[in-house]
């Protein structure tokens, strides 16, 4: 993956967590910020920790922010 392609963090669903996608392809399904760390990581950002997810400018957060993992 290139460092420089925005990931968007959709807002939760009504089952719980949230799909993390990438230039269109789903990573998958967090219910937290390592969970996204972890997708990060085996998507080539290796030094992408969970202070990274709640801090960084390529991520996209929709429906609420990296403190939001259920659905209103």
């Amino acid at each position: 993956m290139s460092g420089v392609l925005p990931v968007i963090v959709h807002p939760p669903s009504p089952t719980g967590g949230r799909r993390v996608r990438v230039d269109g392809t789903i990573l998958g399904l967090a219910y937290n910020a390592r969970d996204i760390a972890e997708f990060l990581r085996r998507a080539g950002l290796d030094d992408f920790d969970e202070t990274d997810v709640e801090t960084s400018a390529l991520i996209e957060w929709r429906g609420g922010g990296p403190e939001v993992w259920s659905a209103p």
